[in-house]
């Protein structure tokens, strides 16, 4: 198996089971033209974050890691009628982007707010509980968000952390690279953390060898 034949199949089952969607098509686009990295959720993983979300009944979602608002827009997506979505992101222009691709799915800052700085100083700030969490920032930090996580959320919180594999790194213990020692930071805190029970799987596709952490809060 290659990174050739992974997003073959990526872009088989994509083509499969998801239909044409000019509006994310032009959010990555965008994204693209405005120079921010490649670095999005592929559509099917999109897709599964929001079929997570519809199935965990959320109305309240809470994203660490906007980018260019690509799953933002899949999660966004996932909301009933009156429910709300916040967003953090460290880098104004990313916000920017996101905040033009947001408006042309059709959310507003009343159904889909990003929130521009830091994420471990916007996180406090924040009023939960949330129903979906979904982290995707900074590796490096991955230990603190899902502790921030935890303070925001109830009993039955989906939480969602995505990056975690590292191209098979992870299981590196001697590791000197920061977004594995990240990685790993949270999976001790996951280990010891009584009010979370998760697992973790790795993936292979077009965005290469990686995967994610579900949990749900007890």
């Amino acid at each position: 198996m290659t990174d050739k034949t992974w997003a073959e199949v990526d872009d088989y089952l994509t083509g499969a089971l998801l239909a044409p969607d000019p509006v994310l098509d032009d959010a990555l686009a965008d994204s693209a033209a405005a120079g921010l990295p490649s670095i999005a959720v592929a559509p099917n993983q999109g897709k599964l974050l929001n079929l997570l979300a519809r199935l965990s009944g959320a109305r309240a979602i809470l994203e660490i890691g906007t980018l260019g608002g690509y799953s933002t827009i899949w999660l966004a997506r996932a909301l009933p009628v009156g429910g709300k979505l916040v967003t953090c992101e460290y880098e104004p222009k990313h916000a920017e982007v996101a905040k033009a691709n947001l408006a042309r799915a059709g959310f507003g800052e009343d159904v889909a707010e990003i929130r521009v700085g830091a994420a471990l100083d916007t996180l406090p700030t924040l009023t939960g509980p949330f129903d979906f969490v979904f982290v995707d920032a900074d590796k490096a930090n991955l230990a603190n968000y899902v502790r921030a996580a935890l303070e925001l959320s109830r009993p039955g919180t989906t939480i969602v952390v995505d990056n975690v594999v590292r191209q098979g790194r992870v299981a590196d213990a001697g590791s000197d690279d920061p977004n594995v020692r990240g990685a790993r930071e949270m999976f001790d805190v996951l280990a010891a953390e009584p009010r979370l029970d998760a697992t973790a799987v790795q993936t292979v596709g077009t965005k290469g060898h990686d995967g994610f952490v579900l949990g749900i809060v007890r």
